[in-house]
């Protein structure tokens, strides 16, 4: 894996990640296509936004030919300071994906590792993710542990 970088993604490229977050979420069989067509929709705009403004930061596995392999993000949100953790801000990693010739090599570790990197150096004291049971077995490696969330939907 030597002979891919890593590097940061540019604004003008979100939508290299609205196409790894869309990928990955037809691989886990979240929903059809228009629901994905839908998120598509939402999402570019937004992350466009957040890539502008800096709290939404990217990273790709590029190879020696400049071809966009995987990718990985950390968005940094507002949060309340909890017991333990007084800071008001928290990192939430996500769309890591790597494209499926490429994967079993630790491209996704290492993409996740950077973004881990980047939170320690910015100071921020909580990282979070969701995980695919695909991509848990990686996280877990890293230190990741569960946690109590729990979901309601309200919009379906």
């Amino acid at each position: 894996m030597s002979d891919l970088l890593i590097r940061a993604a540019l604004p003008a490229e979100a939508g290299v990640i609205v196409a790894h977050r869309r990928a990955m979420f037809d691989e886990i069989h979240q929903r059809g296509r228009e629901t994905l067509d839908e998120m598509d929709a939402a999402f570019g705009p937004w992350v466009s936004a957040h890539l502008e403004r800096g709290d939404y930061l990217g990273w790709f596995a590029v190879t020696a030919a400049g071809e966009v392999v995987g990718g990985a993000g950390v968005w940094v949100m507002d949060w309340p300071p909890l017991p333990g953790h007084p800071g008001n801000r928290r990192a939430n990693v996500l769309n890591v994906y790597v494209q499926p010739e490429f994967r079993r090599r630790g491209l996704a570790r290492r993409l996740t590792q950077t973004a881990i990197d980047w939170c320690r150096q910015a100071g921020l004291g909580v990282v979070i993710l969701h995980a695919s049971a695909a991509g848990r077995p990686v996280y877990e490696a890293l230190g990741f542990t569960p946690t109590n969330e729990m979901r309601l939907v309200l919009d379906d």
